[in-house]
C-alpha cells in the first residue's frame, strides 16, 4: 500500500535474514535513515530508549488489516516528516 502511494518501502525479509535480532534490525534501519514500521511494541520500545533510530511507527494490531492500514494512512500526514524522524509514533 505504501509503495502504491509513492513511498520507498524496504521489507525486512528482503534486507536481512529472518532471524536477525531486533537490535540489529533497528541499527540497520538507523544507518540508512529509514523509518521502521513494526507491530513488535514491547521489544522496540525498549530498544528505542537506548539506541539511536531514524523513527519508529508501532502499528497496533486490529481485527482487520484494512483498519491497520487506515490508521497508518491517517498517521502519515498528521505527523508529517518532522513528526516521524527520530520519534516513536503509534498507528
Amino acid at each position: 500500500m505504501l509503495s502504491q502511494l509513492g513511498h520507498e518501502v524496504r521489507r525486512l525479509r528482503e534486507e536481512l535474514p529472518t532471524d536477525t535480532p531486533d537490535a540489529d534490525v533497528l541499527a540497520h534501519a538507523a544507518r540508512r535513515e529509514w523509518r521502521l514500521i513494526t507491530c513488535n511494541r514491547d521489544d522496540f520500545l525498549k530498544l528505542a530508549s537506548g539506541q539511536t533510530h531514524a523513527g519508529i511507527i508501532i502499528l497496533i494490531r486490529r481485527r482487520r488489516r484494512v483498519a491497520e492500514r487506515a490508521s497508518l494512512l491517517r498517521l502519515l500526514p498528521r505527523a508529517g516528516p518532522e513528526g516521524l524522524v527520530g520519534n516513536i509514533n503509534f498507528a
